[in-house]
């Protein structure tokens, strides 16, 4: 299946590893010209390399202020053009309610929460008929997850305010789109998995509990990323896609 990526410019956020990566690859491989951030610029720059020539790093932190727009009119001055933007952020600092600090709260606020509304605007302003923005959020915008308070706090607003976005766009024919992981065999997963002090235990738990009795791979994340931003999925927006092995039938 041809998904019309051919040539497509794609900003794609956090993408020095993890889900953005996956994504950003899937995106590369089937034709598209990306430009991926990250904030380590050893790390980012090496993930553009191993993505090819049609792929250019820059150091950038949703948090910034600044960086929307930098990285808006990086697409045009680099590529000529911006068909779309994927924005995806690491995950804010585990815990519980009585754990976290106003600190995190904060800080998390500034990355996950008002980076992505500055970067969604900043490409909707200039996307045009068949632009698309994605959002990475988690399984959270149904049902909270244990021990990621913050992450509870913020992604379900995220996903309000990308449905709303969806309604704003439409009809000027700018898609919107979330994707939510569930257990994905991260980085960020395998943390998350060794906090109870028996990471395998915890997996295997955790894998008894999904209808495909295992966790996702960053890749098959990445490919249902991509047909979502692509022009395949032209008929979908404001959808929240769970990619989750069949967790979510189960709510």
């Amino acid at each position: 299946m041809d998904l019309g990526l051919k040539d497509r410019v794609y900003i794609v956020t956090g993408a020095s590893r993890g889900l953005g990566n996956a994504t950003a690859r899937a995106l590369a491989e089937d034709g598209a010209r990306v430009i991926i951030t990250g904030r380590d610029e050893k790390s980012v720059e090496a993930a553009a390399a191993e993505l090819g020539p049609d792929a250019v790093g820059l150091v950038a932190d949703n948090a910034d202020p600044a960086s929307a727009q930098r990285l808006v009119d990086s697409a045009h001055e680099r590529f000529g053009r911006l068909d779309g933007i994927l924005i995806s952020v690491g995950g804010p600092a585990p815990g519980f309610v009585a754990d976290n600090t106003d600190e995190q709260w904060q800080s998390a606020f500034e990355s996950v929460f008002l980076g992505a509304v500055r970067l969604a605007r900043a490409a909707a302003a200039t996307l045009g008929e068949g632009g698309v923005i994605g959002f990475v959020l988690s399984g959270s915008v149904y049902e909270p997850i244990a021990g990621l308070t913050i992450s509870n706090g913020l992604r379900p607003g995220l996903a309000g305010f990308a449905k709303s976005l969806a309604d704003e766009l439409g009809p000027r024919g700018i898609r919107v789109v979330g994707v939510l992981p569930g257990r994905i065999s991260t980085d960020r997963m395998r943390e998350l998995d060794a906090r109870s002090g028996d990471a395998e235990a915890s997996r295997t738990t955790n894998e008894a509990g999904i209808p495909l009795r295992r966790y996702g791979t960053p890749e098959e994340f990445g490919r249902t990323a991509a047909f979502l931003l692509s022009p395949a999925a032209s008929y979908l927006t404001g959808v929240m896609l769970p990619v989750d092995g069949g967790s979510r039938h189960g709510f």
